[in-house]
């Protein structure tokens, strides 16, 4: 069986005409949420003098707190400020006065609740961004993101690092491994209230799956237990993915494919560096390295698992879960911004 898989190079369809050619300015970059690790590690990345190819001509220069009340992001905030402000950025009390100061965008918040909302205003600025795993807090929102940044002109894409890992890019296209015909992913899972199941953690895993199979899942199911969570993917040609979330006990990530001429293994690197790598190209290029069919699909992913979830393990449709969620996000996307 024939793998067909696209590499994750691509352009929205956005009015883009700032980014037909790679500009030599050094853009200055701002990022919204300081409430995540990201935060202080891209800083540093971006803002090292000996940056060299994708990492330079990006200079963070201004950061926005944010914020919510989720312990991650509460219980966080308050030191990652301080450690960029010593980075020599500057702090600022608002959204708005983020936008004057910078040319580009990270939307860092760990909670994913709020970046419909903080989208929105960064979106009206028409400033390309980068927006941190999970796109938003669920698929509707995530959708309204989407939609939002076309009616605006505003190139945007999200990622979690572990799908730029050499280690798992390099499963892809392997001769030895031939054609994928399977994948199973696995790693660190955790939950956070009011958020699906799977957004908050079990994404990098999640990710790592739909870098290895591409798109065109049919149908999810799942098996959550105290120990692990184990999501079932069916894809349209045939192909099975599972990822396995480790809830308890030793916990790392890694990757196996299975091929039509071997079986590999990988997977297990995590790497900022790489993830930079391909934002600060976007930000100079406007060209995204995963495109917004795949972001949506692997929402949808985990959707469906936890409506699975919810019907005893039974198989839910992927194309019916996103059926349903765009018409929701109609109406999220014709709201006024929140205050």
């Amino acid at each position: 069986m024939k793998r067909y898989f696209l590499p994750c190079i691509a352009l929205l369809c956005l009015g883009l005409s700032g980014f037909s050619q790679e500009t030599s300015k050094v853009l200055r970059a701002g990022i919204v949420g300081l409430d995540t690790s990201h935060v202080p590690a891209f800083t540093k990345l971006f803002n090292d003098a000996n940056a060299e190819g994708d990492l330079s001509g990006v200079r963070v220069v201004a950061g926005y707190p944010g914020g919510t009340d989720m312990p991650a992001s509460r219980d966080r905030v308050a030191k990652f400020t301080e450690q960029v402000r010593g980075m020599g950025v500057e702090i600022v009390e608002t959204i708005p006065q983020l936008l004057e100061k910078v040319d580009v965008v990270l939307l860092e918040s760990v909670d994913g609740r709020i970046h419909l909302q903080e989208a929105r205003e960064i979106f009206k600025a028409g400033k390309p961004v980068f927006i941190d795993k999970p796109l938003a807090g669920n698929l509707p929102e995530a959708i309204a993101v989407f939609d939002l940044a076309k009616k605006h002109g505003v190139a945007c894409f999200s990622s979690s690092s572990i799908r730029f890992g050499d280690d798992l890019r390099s499963l892809v296209g392997n001769e030895a491994v031939g054609d994928i015909l399977g994948a199973a992913t696995w790693g660190p899972c955790s939950y956070q209230s009011g958020t699906p199941d799977l957004f908050f953690y079990a994404i990098h895993g999640i990710e790592a799956l739909y870098t290895l199979m591409g798109v065109g899942c049919e149908t999810v199911s799942r098996t959550k237990s105290p120990l692990n969570d184990q999501v079932t993917g069916v894809w349209k040609d045939g192909r099975v993915g599972t990822y396995r979330g480790i809830v308890k006990g030793k916990s790392e990530f890694g990757a196996m494919v299975f091929g039509s001429k071997g079986i590999a293994s990988g997977g297990k690197t995590v790497s900022y560096q790489a993830l930079c790598r391909q934002i600060g190209r976007f930000f100079k290029t406007g060209s995204v390295p995963v495109t917004e069919q795949e972001t949506l699909e692997v929402l949808a992913f985990m959707e469906a698992a936890d409506e699975s979830q919810r019907q005893g393990g039974r198989p839910v449709s992927v194309d019916g879960v996103l059926s349903k969620a765009r018409g929701e996000a109609a109406a999220l996307v014709s709201q006024t911004a929140r205050p």
